[in-house]
């Protein structure tokens, strides 16, 4: 169990991401769309009036920050668990302790649950008496699906927000901060610096341990330039972000099947070589493609791969679009997850004209060019035909 105080001023040996942690609503950089004027979580931080929720979001993304500036502003004292750590014991302590708060001052209390999802039912559950007397606020932090991983108990007494990973622009933002207020004596090559930036790839935190790495390796070895070659020498490969068997893993599957029966060879490509960049067992693949070869094509398809291979590797991991998405749950219904997906084989010629399979942050890739030879031929024909179809919708929309 955690306490922190908001007006320390932290030592230099701790880590820059805690060093640079924002302290004002103002300095959180990304999720504009929780934090935009007139939204749920906006309207908490100015009006001072809390309420309990679960923040949804991959590593990185701002959650333990949005949970200490609510406790600021709600002039709350800040109690923070963490569920890979803590038991009953912790939990039991965690409550007599805001209690023994508000008996000796009357101040609220926030109590942040990190990685909620690893609490059992009976654990979480020992919150649900002190949210509803109004003695806590209750904030759990999760990187997994609130459908599968929390109480419907306390799932039914929180909202839930979403958070997304940083994009490459405010990653950016989030460089430039961090150099000019703390690296400011290091100067980075652009290279270098896109380098650090896609290797984040999405995560805040993880933007600023690069950094950090990177600074401590210029002052051991006396340098005060960093270029794309020290950035490789110091850092190892990157890893996607991709969690699996997890929302990521069933997300990025469920493309990869709307995309082959929607007729966008490409778009496979992509999702395929996304899955397999992120450690997917290709037997697991295998299977999927021939089970997609069996309900939606046909058992001959050629696919190419070097080129979508190589375009993953070198790119960021793009968000799923919600329309391939499955939801197999009310709140990933209401959270838009499948909506407005098209099913081809209900539309003329089993096609659904127009419709992207791609990621919505980047532009359809060719990567499969059919031959003239053999079955080939056919499929070039037939590709020929959809992109008219495709482009006829367009004009028609």
């Amino acid at each position: 169990m955690t306490e922190f105080d908001f007006s320390s001023q932290l030592p230099l040996s701790t880590p820059l991401a805690e060093r640079l942690r924002p302290q004002s609503l103002e300095e959180v950089i990304g999720q504009a769309h929780l934090l935009g004027v007139g939204s749920p979580l906006r309207n908490a931080f100015e009006t001072g009036k809390p309420h309990s929720m679960i923040l949804w979001g991959p590593p990185g993304s701002g959650k333990t920050t949005l949970a200490r500036l609510m406790s600021h502003a709600f002039d709350a004292e800040f109690i923070a668990i963490s569920a890979v750590l803590a038991g009953v014991k912790d939990i039991r302590e965690a409550i007599d302790r805001a209690k023994n708060i508000y008996q000796q001052s009357e101040r609220h209390t926030v109590l942040f649950v990190d990685e909620v999802h690893r609490f059992n039912k009976a654990q979480q559950d020992a919150f649900l008496p002190y949210v509803e007397q109004g003695l806590i606020t209750f904030i759990g932090a999760t990187t997994e699906n609130p459908s599968f991983e929390v109480n419907r108990a306390l799932l039914s007494r929180a909202q839930v927000y979403t958070l997304f990973p940083l994009s490459q622009e405010e990653l950016q933002q989030l460089f430039d901060r961090t150099h000019r207020s703390i690296l400011n004596t290091l100067s980075f090559s652009d290279e270098a610096k896109q380098l650090i930036i896609q290797f984040a790839d999405g995560d805040a935190r993880r933007l600023l341990n690069l950094l950090e790495q990177l600074s401590i390796a210029a002052e051991a070895e006396t340098y005060d330039t960093i270029d794309a070659d020290q950035v490789h020498k110091a850092l190892t490969r990157s890893l996607r972000n991709f969690d699996k068997g997890k929302d990521a893993f069933y997300d990025q599957i469920s493309a990869l099947h709307k995309s082959i029966r929607g007729s966008s060879p490409d778009a496979a490509l992509y999702w395929m070589c996304r899955m397999l960049d992120g450690g997917v067992d290709p037997i697991y693949i295998a299977r999927r493609l021939i089970r997609a070869a069996v309900e939606d094509i046909g058992l001959a398809d050629p696919r190419a791969y070097k080129k979508a291979r190589s375009t993953i590797e070198h790119d960021i991991s793009h968000q799923v679009p919600l329309h391939l998405r499955n939801a197999p749950t009310r709140l990933m219904e209401e959270m838009g997850y499948g909506k407005k997906y098209r099913y081809p084989h209900d539309e003329p010629e089993a096609y659904a004209a127009g419709e992207n399979y791609f990621p919505e942050t980047l532009s359809p890739i060719t990567f499969y060019h059919p031959t003239t030879r053999g079955l080939e031929s056919k499929i070039s024909e037939k590709l020929e035909k959809l992109a008219k179809m495709d482009q006829y919708h367009t004009k028609k929309t």
